[in-house]
């Protein structure tokens, strides 16, 4: 061991290179995991900055790579990978996908101060001071964002793009009166920057709808080598893509024949067990509400069936989802990040019905939100899903590369497992309604990995997309239609059930060896390992357990 000292000093060396450098290209994942040295930064996304970045990355990768694997003690040799991972995703995003040519998304999604507005890490004027210089670095990253664009752009991501630039007045508008409640000075400052930033998006939305839009292409799929490069630079898998397409038809199937036996089991057809699901709904005034109380009973009911570690910090809160973020949000969960340091406080955003939406419209949105489907959806954002995830995150005393890393697949594949955890539970004894409501997420999550390979490599066209959500997932033709969109700009939404399956069948192979048959003890132990890429978690397993 003494003999590896120098390699391994070295590695600890490459690693914070890695981790800072991966913070240049995106200061806003450093600020989400609680690194408030990047407060207010953008990063500088013109062509010659991240070809800079690029061969940068490139040189890291060779110093870390120049490291002999066995040199290493057995949990640094999974940090390795996900290090290589850190770099190898970004650079397929630049040198493969071209995200930066062709998704305007990425610029005016890196516009947002939702960050310093909800989480009271620090003072108001601290956080108020922060919001102005990123608002004041908002028209040269849109500047930059026309120049680097392509003239044809794929029409989903520009359509996505506007809905999002629309909502971001607002969202400005609300830091406006923040920062005013800070002090007059900076509440000045921040008027003068929103002022200059909202100018800067409503001339990208006029440049995206006069310029860009009329010549959109309905070309954006990957093609198989691409996404086969996808799922390893994201996940560290290198399993066939059929091979995942067949798990996931088999998923299908199974979730398909439970809901039909219920169905015959209430002597109804599946279409009117879910219309009856749908009748169970809150008013637009008792939805927040009603959302505050779901979440107190999704934390007793985890506490009650010792299903995993709930920590003593564990408390959240609900709030309305931003204006700007309701386009692509029904609700979502804003954890604190391993390093906040000032509170262990989740937020639950629950999208409230909109005051300028028709009656029709407020009563689908409603029936959509109804109370069964509600309370899987906190199931997966709070208790046990994402918030409890993360708590355990901030209290692992993992490396460096663990607090940062964050798979899809396993972040949104637990927050998926714990759905199926809670009715395995007991969660729908006496309610029925609420397994119908566990099934219907995990067929659309099904649809959703399946039409990300239709798409992306077998040549799907939207129509083909939004026929497969109707038909297999029991969609309505809107909400069909949007899933279908998502998933040309989106190919990840595939994550939810790849993690979800690659957790079942972990548990399949080790709870009753590894773990004496205790959900509890692979819980913990699972939620241990941080968000690890998928592809590492059987040997992360093998080197841990009871």
């Amino acid at each position: 061991m003494r003999s590896n000292a120098p390699r391994l000093a070295e590695f600890d060396a490459v690693e914070r290179a890695i981790v800072d450098h991966l913070f240049l290209l995106s200061p806003s994942y450093a600020v989400s995991v609680g690194l408030h040295e990047y407060d207010g930064k953008l990063p500088d996304l013109s062509s010659k900055a991240t070809e800079r970045w690029a061969a940068q990355a490139d040189r890291l990768l060779a110093r870390l790579r120049a490291i002999p694997i066995d040199a290493l003690p057995p949990a640094r040799r999974a940090d390795r990978t996900m290090l290589e991972l850190l770099l190898e995703s970004p650079l397929f995003d630049l040198r493969e996908s071209h995200e930066y040519e062709r998704n305007p998304m990425v610029y005016l999604g890196s516009a947002s101060v939702t960050a310093y507005l909800v989480r009271p890490y620090a003072p108001a004027l601290r956080r108020a001071e922060r919001i102005a210089e990123l608002l004041e670095g908002v028209p040269r990253l849109l500047d930059e964002g026309r120049r680097r664009l392509q003239p044809k752009l794929p029409k989903p991501f520009v359509e996505l793009a506007l809905s999002i630039g629309r909502g971001l007045p607002a969202h400005y508008a609300d830091a406006v009166a923040f920062a005013r409640s800070a002090g007059e000075n900076v509440g000045a400052r921040v008027e003068r920057a929103a002022s200059a930033a909202g100018a800067a998006v409503e001339a990208m939305l006029r440049w995206l709808s006069d310029e860009r839009l009329p010549s959109a292409s309905e070309e954006f799929a990957l093609g198989a080598e691409r996404f086969a490069r996808l799922l390893y630079v994201r996940e560290g898998l290198t399993t066939p893509i059929a091979e995942i397409e067949r798990r996931g038809r088999d998923d299908l199937a199974r979730n398909q024949s439970r809901l039909a036996a219920i169905a015959r089991e209430a002597g109804r057809s599946v279409p009117e067990l879910l219309q009856a699901m749908t009748e169970d709904r809150a008013t637009a005034e008792s939805l927040i509400p009603t959302a505050r109380a779901t979440v107190e009973a999704a934390k007793q009911f985890v506490i009650d069936h010792d299903l995993v570690r709930v920590p003593s910090t564990a408390t959240c809160r609900v709030e309305e989802t931003p204006v700007w973020a309701r386009a692509l949000s029904t609700a979502s969960m804003d954890s604190p990040g391993p390093f906040e340091s000032a509170s262990s406080e989740g937020v639950y955003y629950v999208t409230p019905v909109d005051p300028a939406w028709s009656p029709t419209q407020s009563e689908e949105w409603l029936k959509s939100l109804n109370r069964p489907v509600l309370k899987i959806v906190t199931v997966h954002e709070v208790y046990p899903g994402h918030y409890l995830q993360f708590l355990h995150l901030r209290e692992a005393p993992g490396s460096l590369t663990r607090k940062v890393y964050f798979s899809p697949s396993f972040v949104e594949g637990w927050a998926h497992y714990t759905e199926q955890l809670a009715i395995e539970a007991g969660l729908a004894q006496g309610a029925p309604l609420l397994e119908v409501a566990q099934l219907h997420e995990a067929l659309l999550r099904n649809c959703r990995l399946l039409v990300s390979i239709g798409l992306h490599t077998h040549g799907w066209s939207l129509k083909q997309a939004t026929a497969f959500f109707e038909r297999e997932a029991h969609l309505e033709h809107l909400p069909a239609q949007r899933e279908a969109i998502r998933g040309t700009f989106n190919p990840e939404y595939f994550c939810y059930t790849l993690g979800k399956l690659a957790i079942l069948e972990l548990r399949e192979r080790h709870l009753a060896g590894r773990f004496h048959g205790s959900l509890r003890a692979f819980h913990d132990t699972l939620l241990g390992f941080g968000s690890p890429p998928i592809g590492l978690l059987e040997s992360l397993v093998a080197h841990a357990g009871p």
